[in-house]
């Protein structure tokens, strides 16, 4: 066992005295560092209202971790917020809404979007009604994608109309600023934002809801998976290590925040020339499937680096849309599919 996973496990003994859950699971723990020289140093975030109980944790932390073999160092900063911790059971759900999935990824420029909008499409030929939320405040692509100009409307001033595409239900900050406005925010503005985004638009009935996150493990993120119902996340990489590295720290974050990896998905796994249909590998192949393999869970698809799907993406229509008979738009729909059944299980994959 790594020395970071020792750490992890002494950890999850103790608990919220707020939530009843462990400490990694329950969030308490941010920005938890373990290195080789034995240093381990980590936030401490409990409410204020239970400070004297977070004093006594944070000693109960340090006790636990001077016993583990290795640990030289141990730095822990104990800090108080009035906030309201929601556990699981309390976690709020949309009204109408059948499941909530969310599209990660470890970093940018994977496809993670595209993707999104193509399976969002794709759960639409099964007979779904679809809604999807771009997550992305600070690089909102939805528009771009979907091929999105008009503004959202307000009947009452108060509850959004999200925007009509393609018979999908869209909602995104980049509808609502000028392409080339930035939107220079503090975390706080964000999280309120997604908040409305969510809780302040009339989404009427859907069996499904994709909110296309940004890339990382911050803001949105955390914010989603302690306050929302989420049915599960789908997590997108390309086949190469140091998309893997990243990739595999959004699936952590998710399986510490209690939600369920339905599984992941390779993109740009290969590339096909337009012009003889010869594949070629180049961004390495089938790293993806090994990692899914080594974690037990199920790998959805893999997309091929096409040049229909860039042209259909640039046009802004989904290629599930432009060219629905395309070999590629058969691999989203094989993709849609592989989610519901996996949704549809009662026995939801386990990460080990």
């Amino acid at each position: 066992m790594s020395l970071e996973s020792h750490v992890i496990q002494a950890l999850k003994t103790l608990y919220d005295p707020l939530t009843q859950q462990d400490i990694i699971t329950g969030g308490v723990i941010q920005g938890l560092q373990v290195k080789d020289s034995g240093d381990v140093s980590f936030v401490l975030e409990i409410n204020s209202q239970y400070m004297n109980e977070g004093i006594k944790l944070k000693e109960r932390a340090e006790i636990l971790l001077k016993k583990i073999p290795r640990v030289n160092n141990i730095q822990i900063v104990l800090t108080s917020q009035k906030k309201q911790s929601t556990p699981g059971f309390l976690k709020k759900a949309i009204p109408h809404i059948e499941h909530i999935l969310v599209i990660g990824s470890g970093k940018g420029g994977v496809g993670k979007s595209t993707t999104a909008v193509n399976l969002a499409c794709a759960l639409q030929t099964q007979g779904l009604k679809v809604g999807i939320l771009d997550g992305d405040v600070y690089g909102p692509s939805l528009p771009r994608l979907l091929g999105l100009k008009e503004k959202p409307t307000s009947d009452d001033g108060k509850i959004i109309n999200p925007v009509n595409a393609y018979g999908l239900k869209c909602m995104s900050m980049g509808l609502m600023l000028s392409e080339k406005m930035p939107a220079i925010w503090r975390g706080p503005m964000v999280q309120s934002a997604i908040q409305q985004m969510l809780h302040q638009v009339k989404w009427g009935n859907l069996d499904v809801l994709l909110i296309d996150l940004p890339p990382g493990t911050g803001d949105v993120q955390l914010t989603l998976a302690q306050t929302l119902a989420l049915t599960g996340a789908i997590i997108v990489s390309t086949p190469q290590d140091l998309a893997l590295i990243d990739a595999r720290k959004a699936l952590e974050m998710f399986l510490k925040m209690d939600v369920p990896v339905l599984g992941l998905v390779e993109n740009m796994s290969f590339f096909l020339c337009p012009h003889c249909d010869k594949r070629s590998e180049i961004f390495e192949h089938g790293g993806v499937h090994k990692e899914a393999l080594s974690l037990n869970l199920p790998f959805l698809a893999e997309i091929p680096l096409h040049l229909s799907i860039r042209e259909s993406s640039e046009r802004g229509i989904p290629l599930v849309q432009a060219s629905p008979n395309s070999e590629e738009a058969s691999i989203y729909r094989i993709l849609a599919k592989r989610t519901m059944a996996t949704i549809s299980k009662t026995n939801n994959p386990q990460y080990k």
